[in-house]
């Protein structure tokens, strides 16, 4: 049983915040510091080149990519980190569309997160005439799938909700229609139980900044099927994806296996502060993350339903139907939720009203889902939103 008052110890909090936006961005491990440090000093600093060879970066997005790879159910060698969520979205979907030739159609839902839908979008019209990129809304993506669908690009949990799709019948809905199903795990990858073997997921994606706290910048990772892998030739061919990348061919090769599916020079920093932060996996158990994240869910819809009328649950009640972030909407939904930050309760605002809050049960319990709906009930009440400065509107929100 994971003792999550002994994980809350493993990261740097400040002192009197409540932090409900791991969903978002996960907070300072402890260890990371020393491992930022080792890696500056003792690796940069005193091999300089020679970490390449010497310390192992070269191999660092193979062997992080197993690790993150053991909390989505990938067998070893089947998922690598490197660039970002985008390029890994980009990678996948192109990949499943040489997969399935003779189909043009790539199928998403309108609740999938937009980068994603951009990306989609813009290697639709770089394939050329007939290539779409087709949207239903959530509820409608099973009935939409049918015999011209190249692949599926869905988000197992939405971004925006906390709406969770049903990962395993979609992607068998998709292969009885024969497609292919490509799943971004952005709000899955250690939020929740993800086996992509046994549910025959083709190709998945996902950041490490959330809920496997890399931070800012952490690198993405993409899985392939052991079945597809060695049938494509990637679209974007990066040199760290070739089969010899120091010969310095002229012509690309692929690398082998999953190698392939490398494309630029790795973060070897930002792979450093992940490294630290997955070592906390060690002693979890994602069975347990699920079940007191839903548990702590459940007390703080129950909380602010009963405290603050003025706002509206968009997250589905039924623990199968959501992930781990709780949800609600307000007409002045930015700045209320700049009125909680002003008071070290940090959540965030997704457009066009949404109140967003993460449970991350790593690092939150029981008393800080209370403080926060006690501190959302005040600001309501008050009107304690309705300032200038609060509506202001932030780069980042």
């Amino acid at each position: 049983m994971t003792d999550f008052a002994k994980t809350r110890e493993f990261f740097h909090l400040p002192e009197g915040m409540t932090y409900l936006d791991g969903n978002s961005l996960g907070p300072l491990p402890k260890t990371a510091m020393d491992r930022l440090r080792h890696v500056a000093e003792e690796e940069w600093g005193t091999m300089v080149i020679g970490g390449w060879n010497r310390a192992g970066w070269m191999a660092a997005p193979s062997v992080l990519g197993d690790r993150v790879g053991g909390l989505i159910g990938a067998a070893t060698g089947t998922t690598v980190l490197g660039d970002t969520l985008s390029i890994k979205v980009f990678q996948a979907v192109s990949a499943a569309c040489q997969l399935r030739p003779d189909r043009k159609v790539v199928l998403s839902d309108t609740g999938n997160f937009p980068s994603d839908l951009y990306m989609a979008d813009g290697l639709m019209s770089l394939l050329g005439e007939g290539f779409e990129l087709r949207l239903v809304n959530p509820e409608d993506v099973a009935e939409a799938i049918g015999p011209d669908i190249a692949c599926t690009l869905l988000t197992e949990v939405d971004y925006r909700t906390g709406r969770r799709h049903d990962m395993a019948a979609l992607t068998k809905r998709a292969h009885d229609a024969g497609a292919l199903a490509v799943w971004d795990l952005a709000h899955s990858a250690g939020a929740l139980p993800v086996d992509v073997q046994a549910t025959r997921v083709d190709f998945a994606v996902g950041c490490t900044y959330k809920y496997l706290n890399g931070g800012p910048g952490a690198p993405a990772f993409i899985y392939v099927a052991p079945a597809h892998i060695d049938q494509i030739r990637p679209t974007l061919a990066g040199w760290l994806g070739h089969a010899a990348p120091f010969d310095f061919e002229l012509d690309y090769r692929a690398g082998g296996g999953i190698e392939r599916m490398r494309v630029g020079t790795p973060p070897i920093v930002q792979m450093a502060a992940l490294e630290a932060a997955l070592a906390i996996w060690d002693d979890v158990n994602i069975e347990d993350v699920r079940r007191k994240s839903l548990e702590l869910g459940d007390l703080f819809i129950e909380e602010v339903t009963k405290r603050c009328p003025e706002v509206t649950l968009v997250t589905p009640r039924s623990h199968a139907e959501r992930g781990s972030h709780v949800c609600f909407s307000h007409p002045a939904g930015y700045a209320v939720m700049q009125a909680l930050i002003a008071r070290q309760v940090i959540g965030d605002f997704r457009a066009p009203n949404i109140l967003r809050f993460g449970i991350t049960p790593l690092f939150v319990g029981e008393a800080e889902i209370i403080t926060a709906a006690q501190t959302l009930e005040d600001i309501l009440e008050t009107k304690a939103w309705d300032r200038p400065d609060f509506h202001q509107r932030a780069r980042v929100t």
